[in-house]
This record gives C-alpha cells, structure tokens and sequence, in this order.
C-alpha cells in the first residue's frame, strides 16, 4: 500500500511539475512512480509528454512505446511514439508505427498523412504516391493529404503539381494551418517571388508568431533585395526566440552582405556558440575575421578553423567513416582559408584528406597545389597543381600557378608551355598576359645579352700568325 501512495504522490508532482513548464523534472518524478508500479500505461504516456515537452524525443518516443505494449491498440501511444521517432531523425522506424496506428483505427486518416511525409522525407516518392491515393480512397477530399502530397512534388522539382495540390488544399480547407505557407514556398521556388511574398504574409497574420514563417519571408526578401524587412523579420524571430541559431546566422549574412562586417562578427559569433555543427557559419566568420586588421582576429581565424578541421574528423570516427565528410565546395573553402590565414601545414592536411575523398574534384587539387606552394614545397605544388589540369583540361588559374612556379626556378622553356595553353583557353586573363609579359622581357633580354656576346667576339683582335 505504501508503494502505491508513494507512487501517485510521485505522479501528483509530476502534474504540478509539467504545468509550471519543468518538463525535466516532471519526466524524472514520473520515472520514481514508475519505478514503485511499472505497469501504468496512462503514466508511461504522461513520461512522453513531458520528454517531448522537453525536446528529448527519442526518449519520449520510447516512453509512449512502452505505452503502446501495455495497451495494445492504443492509437494515442502509437502515433505519438511516430511522430518523436520522425522529430528525433528515425524516420524508417517511424513508419512501424503509423502502420499500427493505422490498424488500430482504420478511419483514422492521420497515419496515412503521417506516411506521406514519411515517405518523401525517405525520398521514397512512390511509396508516398501510393499512400496518397490509397487515403483517396476512403476520403477523396482530404486537405491534409493534398498539402501532405505537395512536399513530395515540390522536393522533386514538380512545382505546378504542388501549386495545384496545394490550392486544393487550401479550398476544401481555407483555415488548414500551414497550407499557405507550403502555397507561398512553391511561388518561391517557381521564382514568382511577390506571390510568395503575399502568401507568407496571409499565413503571418493567422499566426503572427509563426518562426518557420518569419524565417522563410526573411530569407525570400533577402533574395528580393528588401534588405530592411529581411531583418525586421530576423529580428521578429530574436525577440520570440533569444536562442533561435538560424536568426543569428542570417542576420550575420544579411549585415554581411550590407558591408557591415563588425554587425556580421557579432551575430555569427552567437550563431557559432548556439550551433557549433553548422560549417557554413564557421567558414563565413572565420572569413570576416581574416579580413580584420587585429592581429588577435587573424589567430582566432586560425583557431577556428582548426576547430572545424577537428569537428569534421569527430563526424567522420562518429559515422564510422575514414575520412572527412562533407561537400567538395566547403572544404575547398575551409583549405582556402587555411592557406590565407598562412596555417599552410594545416591547409595541406584538410586538402590531402579531400582529395583522397574525392579524386575527381580539381577544384581540391588546385588548392593544394596553392598551399604546397605557399609552404615552399613547388615540387609537390606542380605535382598537385598538374593533377588538376588533368581533371579539367580548362582550368586556367591551375595553368597560371604551374607557370609561375616554373617561371621562379628559372624554367622558361616549360613555363612557356603552361602559359600558352593557358593563353589559348583563355586569350585576355590578365594574370596569364602578365607572365606573358615576363617571358617576353627575358627572351628579349637574352636576345640581347647573345647580339652583346657575338658583337664583343666579333670586336676581339685576330690572333698573330
């Protein structure tokens, strides 16, 4: 009996806890009553509510499963322990859900909208087909499942058919939350950027407080120009959300594209510290700072970098990968910035990794061959530097560097080469015209010094007989 008083007491506070918003510890008082009587489901449900208040919902995913075993049939448990496993990144695992919390309520149209998405988050668009038309069905006009279907079309570039699909959606339910805002990211995408506009503004003034929204509308104006209401709207976001990582960084993006780089450094900073993952943000703050004259702006830019270098290596063990993982394009860029912060070893290491990842990529070899030159290595820059031409044929700057270096070891003849295919490529780059340049002036500075040499020979006394 005292098990039992101890327990519901536990759960009386877990009550008062959750409603003053102390999700944590509401789950933690839940967890002792469940540990004095562990066959409550109406307790384990109530545990993964207050996980996925807490934004733990994995966890709460697990919780709301446990539920479901105790009760089987429970359509509540099995499509909340879905949604958490969605939100929590395991999608597939998911699906086992909505499948039986489709079973258990089979007029229930949520699962199968719950599939749909799924599906297209899977990229698996046919199954996300075939779960829309089977919903058809049973219910042929099911807003949700017509704005549910959009995102599979619009991930797919089929724009006019999520325009419509959404359109549908929006008039077998005007007030459906959310249909205005897809409508309003289809216009943007088909570049009709007013429209877009107007949409997203229908669906501020049903929700002012929308962050999604206000997110999207900022980025659209930023792509519009209308610099100003971009970050009214960023701003919007920081006063609804202080922490809000995505704010921070478009607002340092925005101040950036400005030209007011001390206003950029500010919020990129936070946006950095609020999400140390996000590359992207690293490379533009680390390349704000590069830019500034302080001398302890330029070690923090090395700092940083070596910071990045050493989080992607913790991704790469994590993901049981052996080298770094990310696009060619970002560690082209971080190896660039490595090499103008002058961390040559450094640059040297990311872009040796990257080119083993991704041989094919000339745009890695080039830099690597830049950053074996910086480091005085020109053997080894021309070796990387030659590699990249290989790949690309074209590639006119990686000529350029192959000539320069030859040109500085007194190589003319091989710089002449390198320097006329880089001339035939592309007949009016500059750099290439100044070398040429220099190759000029030495052949007509040895031309002289031969005339000189033949003229002295010819003005030396004949020998006596």
């Amino acid at each position: 009996m005292s098990d039992w008083i101890d327990a519901e007491a536990h759960v009386e506070r877990a009550h008062d806890l959750y409603e003053a918003g102390r999700w944590a510890e509401a789950a933690a008082a839940l967890r002792e009553a469940i540990a004095l009587n562990p066959y409550q489901p109406d307790w384990l449900f109530n545990l993964g509510v207050a996980l996925e208040a807490d934004g733990r919902y994995e966890e709460a995913a697990s919780a709301f499963g446990e539920s479901y075993q105790l009760r089987s049939g429970d359509f509540n448990a099995a499509m909340a322990a879905g949604v958490n496993l969605v939100r929590a990144g395991k999608v597939r695992q998911a699906l086992t859900w909505f499948d039986k919390a489709e079973a258990s309520e089979p007029e229930e149209v949520y699962p199968a909208i719950a599939k749909i998405e799924a599906h297209a988050q899977l990229g698996e668009h046919d199954e996300a087909e075939l779960a829309f038309y089977m919903l058809q069905q049973r219910k042929p006009e099911c807003a949700e499942a017509y704005s549910a279907i959009a995102a599979s079309l619009l991930s797919r570039g089929l724009h006019d058919r999520a325009v419509w699909c959404l359109r549908e959606a929006a008039r077998l339910e005007p007030d459906l939350p959310g249909v205005q805002a897809k409508l309003a990211e289809a216009y943007w995408q088909t570049g009709r950027h007013e429209r877009a506009r107007q949409l997203f503004l229908i669906e501020l003034r049903e929700d002012p407080g929308d962050v999604g929204v206000l997110m999207n509308l900022g980025r659209l104006l930023v792509e519009m120009r209308r610099l100003d209401e971009a970050r009214e709207k960023f701003g919007r976001v920081l006063e609804l959300e202080p922490d809000h990582a995505e704010a921070h960084a478009e607002l340092g993006f925005l101040h950036e594209k400005r030209g007011e780089p001390s206003k950029a450094i500010v919020h990129l900073d936070v946006a950095r510290r609020l999400a140390p993952d996000n590359g992207e943000v690293t490379r533009r703050l680390a390349r704000l700072l590069l830019d500034s004259p302080k001398a302890e702006d330029r070690q923090r830019t090395i700092e940083l970098l070596e910071a990045e270098v050493e989080r992607l290596h913790r991704v790469a063990e994590r993901d049981g990968q052996e080298e770094l993982s990310t696009d060619g394009a970002a560690l082209a860029e971080l190896g660039e910035l490595l090499i103008d912060a002058g961390a040559q070893s450094q640059a040297i290491r990311v872009l040796s990794r990257a080119t083993r990842m991704r041989p094919h990529d000339a745009r890695l070899w080039h830099w690597l061959g830049l950053a074996h030159f910086h480091a005085s290595d020109r053997a080894s820059g021309i070796d990387a530097t030659r590699e990249a031409v290989r790949l690309d044929p074209r590639f006119v700057p990686a000529m350029h560097n192959i000539a320069l270096a030859l040109l500085r070891e007194g190589q003319w003849s091989r710089a002449r080469y390198w320097l006329k295919q880089g001339l035939s490529v592309e007949p009016e780059d500059a750099s290439l015209r100044r070398l040429d340049v220099q190759l000029k002036l030495h052949r007509l500075g040895w031309s002289l010094r031969w005339l000189a040499s033949v003229w002295l020979l010819r003005r030396r006394p004949a020998p006596k007989a």
